[in-house]
């Protein structure tokens, strides 16, 4: 996973800054992410100051296989070592379906990670047929005996080198079809080391160091904010991240000042964009877009009327900046890229719904969830602070007193015919500052915009209807 090949990048490196002389990578993996794979294969690959190892052990904690991205990983290193009882390889890139199948990748996939292995493998003297028979199901892997020596190549390598055949004798005797066509190549510890897949076949760790010659180790693992970015950045927690940061900053706009709901709001976002930021997958680009679709939706919702290409592209931009912040590509080249996109886009298209959806609850339901009763009026108030409402039959004027007293108990009469300036647009309520004071006001279904002078022409308890000057 993206936060392991971050684990993997910094010890690495400390490890080098520090002087070692050998790092030692113990795998233990069924497979994972083709893009953390490749960038943990990238990096070692890099390192040239020490000599890298790549350990397949087993024991009571540990599967003892190194399948698939495993397979990759052991591939950059420079020498192979495994125990008895472990395995190595299916390393063809698949995708998983909707239904939680795994389906084979295609060919454009197929053909970048099969050459990466080969390259890995003609680097460091590993085998490049057993590499590639590990990738691609139509290589035919044959076992042959070249001048003496055991070699696992390719039925078309093995052609080329027939064809090579000087002399009466033939220096070149098939053996066997080690993995015919049509089926992925794994090997055990034994058959790795009789092919020349590894250097020696090892009981545990201790005889490693001693085969080594090591005297001093350290040893690096996973710590717990390792596993907590791990867990941050999963899909799941990022979708419900997002969606609390959308329900938040959506219930601070509709608020006066600054409060608890923005503060958890940026919280969120924070999460979402340092844990991926942690793992070298958000820059400059990521957050210049988030900014700019929350100042698009921030300039649809106090500025122009309605809710029309503004808002909409304000969504879609704060959207893209989620996804980018997810993968280290922008455009996508290979299918796995594209399945990674698809995941990503999805993750961000539920939350972004779910927040639609919880944004339509709360307008409706608000007043109706026992944790907003405490600060909503429920009494019902027909006079007016005023006097009586002019709109009720008269000699039935009955004032009511709200539950709680009115706030600073202001005397709410004296803004009759007060002239003021709209400080924001009224939807057709909003707020308004008369005689230097921000009240909250109602046009009475009119559409004000900001900055536009009002006139308080009637208050009715404690709402305060205005028309447009």
């Amino acid at each position: 996973m993206p936060a392991l090949a971050a684990f993997v990048r910094r010890e690495a490196r400390r490890a080098v800054n520090h002087g070692a002389d050998i790092i030692i990578f113990e795998i233990d993996t069924f497979g994972g992410r083709v893009d953390s794979a490749l960038q943990i294969a990238s990096f070692i690959t890099s390192i040239r100051d020490a000599q890298t190892v790549a350990w397949v052990n087993t024991s009571e904690t540990a599967l003892g296989v190194s399948w698939s991205a495993g397979a990759l990983i052991a591939m950059a290193c420079m020498d192979i070592y495994m125990a008895p009882g472990t395995s190595i390889g299916a390393a063809a890139p698949v995708m998983a379906s909707p239904g939680g199948a795994a389906d084979a990748a295609g060919e454009k996939s197929v053909a970048a990670i099969r050459s990466q292995m080969a390259a890995l493998a003609e680097r460091n003297g590993h085998p490049v047929g057993i590499a590639l028979a590990m990738v691609d199901f139509d290589v035919e892997l044959w076992e042959v005996i070249v001048n003496g020596e055991t070699r696992a190549v390719t039925l078309q390598e093995l052609e080329r080198l027939e064809r090579g055949v000087r002399g009466g004798v033939p220096a070149i005797e098939r053996v066997g079809i080690i993995s015919p066509q049509g089926k992925l190549l794994s090997l055990t510890a034994g058959e790795a080391l009789h092919f020349g897949l590894i250097t020696d076949l090892l009981d545990d760790r201790e005889a490693l160091l001693y085969t080594l010659g090591v005297t001093q180790v350290i040893e690096s693992a996973p710590t717990a904010a390792d596993n907590l970015v791990s867990f941050l950045t999963s899909g799941p927690i990022q979708a419900l991240l997002i969606l609390l940061g959308l329900v938040m900053i959506f219930l601070e706009i509709q608020s006066p000042g600054f409060g608890i709901p923005g503060l958890v709001g940026v919280l969120a976002f924070m999460v979402v964009f340092g844990a991926s930021a942690m793992l070298g997958r958000v820059g400059s680009l990521e957050i210049i877009l988030f900014l700019l679709g929350i100042g698009l939706l921030i300039v649809e919702i106090f500025v122009l009327p309605g809710f029309g290409v503004v808002g909409i592209l304000g969504f879609l931009v704060l959207g893209f900046s989620l996804v980018l912040s997810m993968q280290d590509f922008v455009v996508p080249q290979f299918d796995w890229e594209w399945t990674l996109f698809g995941r990503n886009l999805a993750v961000v298209f539920a939350s972004l719904m779910s927040a639609v959806l919880t944004f339509a609850i709360l307008a409706l339901f608000t007043p109706k969830v026992k944790f907003f009763e405490r600060i909503m009026l429920k009494a019902q108030i027909v006079g007016t602070a005023g006097g009586p409402d002019p709109d009720s039959p008269v000699g039935k004027t009955v004032v009511l007193e709200p539950s709680f007293p009115m706030e600073d108990d202001e005397n709410l009469a004296a803004l009759l015919g007060k002239v003021g300036t709209a400080e924001t647009v009224l939807r057709p309520s909003g707020r308004a500052m008369f005689d230097g004071q921000v009240y909250t006001v109602d046009a009475g279904g009119e559409f004000v915009e900001a900055g536009t002078g009002v006139v308080v022409t009637r208050v009715k308890g404690n709402r305060i209807i205005v028309r447009r000057v």
